[in-house]
């Protein structure tokens, strides 16, 4: 049997838009309370009213870690629990490494990662308390295989992989799961950002996802508890060959990666 998701509370990070839009409108028609937070209070209010049942949708920016604890606090003192972390929020930015200025780096390590590390640190407290939770980290394939003119992206997705599997380790006998979903590219608002000229998504075809594919996958790990889950398929196979055999894939990966 699968963890019920029914009363649970899911607190959403990035979720005005995209995939953790998808992810709060699908956990309340199963019964879920989803806690949507984002920047932009206009975006929440529209997704907000989109949403059927008992939910939340409170601007919160994961860059700063005061807001993060208000946060966890507001959810713990409405609810009386906190049982699903969803770190979803991040953004990317597609430049060769040369022509990437520092900047570059340091704004998207602080919010693809060091805002995981923020939300993660507010809400875990509160399962500790519990003797239970969840944390659920959006990281991205990115995290296995880097590309060209994604160095700073990947960096980030690698960390958070690296960071939910140390993490993991660390509470396995605390009743709390740590998990990653890792999708491939997404049709979202990220790219409009990441690859302003949509030649990226275009030339991916077949292989781009739905937000709806990859928040019905966040669901499901959290159904299960699995440690981790890679999709689409195809890209998840062709990673993990890339990893285990890097000279005989190079050649055939690097005509495939090039795409942006």
């Amino acid at each position: 049997m699968g963890y019920s998701l029914e009363g649970r509370v899911v607190w959403i990070t990035g979720a005005s838009s995209g995939i953790g839009a998808a992810t709060a409108r699908m956990l309340a028609d199963r019964g879920a309370i989803p806690v949507l937070t984002a920047r932009s209070p206009d975006k929440l209010e529209r997704v907000s009213a989109q949403i059927r049942g008992e939910h939340a949708a409170w601007p919160m920016d994961v860059t700063d870690a005061r807001q993060a604890e208000e946060t966890a606090a507001r959810i713990w003192e409405r609810y009386g629990r906190l049982d699903v972390l969803v770190n979803n929020a991040g953004y990317g930015e597609f430049v060769p490494f040369a022509d990437a200025d520092l900047e570059h780096f340091q704004g998207m390590m602080d919010v693809n990662y060091f805002g995981v590390i923020r939300c993660t640190k507010a809400a875990l407290k509160y399962m500790l308390t519990a003797g239970e939770g969840h944390v659920v980290n959006v990281a991205s394939l990115a995290g296995k295989i880097g590309t060209p003119k994604a160095s700073g992206y990947a960096a980030t997705k690698y960390a958070v992989i690296g960071l939910t599997e140390s993490l993991r380790q660390e509470l396995r006998h605390t009743g709390i799961a740590v998990s990653a979903v890792n999708p491939g590219p997404v049709a979202t608002p990220f790219f409009d950002r990441a690859d302003p000229s949509g030649s990226y998504l275009r030339n991916l075809g077949p292989f781009v996802l739905k937000p709806e594919q990859v928040a019905r996958a966040i669901i499901r790990v959290m159904e299960t508890r699995a440690a981790e889950m890679n999709l689409p398929r195809p890209l998840a196979a062709g990673a993990w060959l890339m990893r285990a055999f890097p000279r005989l894939t190079a050649g055939v990966a690097a005509r495939i990666l090039d795409r942006k």
